[in-house]
């Protein structure tokens, strides 16, 4: 039976790219040699590194404007530090938009080292918007957002003009959909929801903007340092790094963020279409706020649930359990999730 993998993360990805990774690691490029027992150093490994980091400034259109890709580890729960370490200077100040719970997890960590501002938050509604019409404090260093929420199943639409550095958590749907993205200052990723496997974590930083802050940073939390050594100051995650490499070039191919974006809609329409329309399920998250990543709602009759459940689980739909912290259910629809996958849950809705 076809499995459909609605999975937050780590999450679906290409079956083109699982194949040509899992040949990878019996035998990396005819070397006779595991992807995951060479140096990484080796011309071999190198260049799939400077592939993957020009991949990533191509499809997001920064080639050539003074930017650096990244590819570390901790995901993003230490970029929360980091951003921190790097664009808070000593006496300064941040201000941070509250959005859900790994804005907030963002926030704790910065307040370990300066004046953090809360710019606006949707706690009060339990997450479930995004907040508008909010001002950024005056002589803020930076301001620090999160585009999408998987938890709450939000995401930003409209990003506020600010003369601030500009930094924000992309997680959950860097890579799916076109942005002005040289808007942005400073740009953060786990790679497990929309680029490859649990391990390593995309940055993406404006170089003019480093070294400012008058503190002593630990180098391996300093970006300088990364980028002083190609992403490459302690030895890499090889494989994610190279899963991602490939899921970037899959997306390339493909046609870009133009072309992921159309497919996106039309998957984000087809199942807010029938959640909209079928009696037995309420979306969780205000309208305009909802995102093409994570589609939350529940079961308007809760006495319904061991029948739908049986119903998906019979159709091969796996991970729709709703994050823990808020239950129902949760489609996550990265940019792999296939159209024939999200047809098939609506239909599994319909048969309810």
């Amino acid at each position: 039976m076809k499995m459909h993998n609605f999975s937050a993360g780590p999450s679906i990805l290409p079956q083109e790219v699982l194949k040509k990774a899992s040949d990878s690691v019996l035998n990396f490029n005819d070397l006779n040699l595991s992807l995951l027992e060479i140096s990484h150093r080796s011309p071999n490994y190198v260049a799939v590194m400077d592939k993957a980091r020009h991949l990533v400034l191509e499809l997001l259109g920064l080639e050539g404007k003074g930017y650096s890709a990244l590819f570390l580890q901790g995901g993003a729960s230490l970029e929360f530090l980091m951003t921190a370490y790097n664009l808070l200077p000593l006496n300064g100040k941040a201000a941070y938009l509250d959005t859900g719970a790994w804005s907030a997890k963002a926030i704790k960590e910065a307040k370990m080292l300066g004046n953090v501002e809360i710019a606006a938050s949707s706690k009060d509604k339990g997450y479930n918007y995004i907040p508008k019409n909010y001002k950024i404090p005056d002589n803020t260093a930076y301001f620090h957002c999160t585009s999408n929420n998987t938890i709450h199943g939000t995401q930003i639409k409209s990003f506020p003009e600010v003369d601030a550095l500009m930094v924000c958590d992309m997680s959950s749907d860097i890579f799916s959909r076109q942005l002005d993205f040289s808007k942005f200052d400073l740009i953060y990723a786990g790679a497990q929801k929309n680029m490859g496997p649990a391990g390593t974590t995309l940055v993406v930083v404006k170089e003019s903007i480093l070294g400012k802050t008058e503190r002593t940073i630990p180098s391996m939390l300093d970006y300088q340092v990364h980028i002083s050594k190609d992403s490459m100051f302690n030895t890499p995650p090889v494989f994610p790094v190279y899963v991602s490499m490939l899921t970037l070039q899959w997306l390339k191919d493909l046609g870009g963020i133009e072309a992921i974006e159309k497919i996106n809609n039309t998957k984000a329409d087809l199942l807010y279409n029938e959640i909209d329309s079928n009696q037995n399920f309420s979306g969780t998250a205000v309208k305009e706020d909802r995102s093409h990543m994570n589609v939350t709602f529940v079961l308007t009759d809760d006495s319904k649930k061991e029948a739908f459940d049986t119903l998906c689980k019979n159709a091969g739909l796996s991970g729709l359990k709703g994050h823990r912290s808020v239950g129902g259910y949760r489609a996550s629809i990265y940019n792999a999730m296939p159209l024939e996958s999200v047809q098939t849950l609506v239909s599994v809705m319909q048969q309810l």
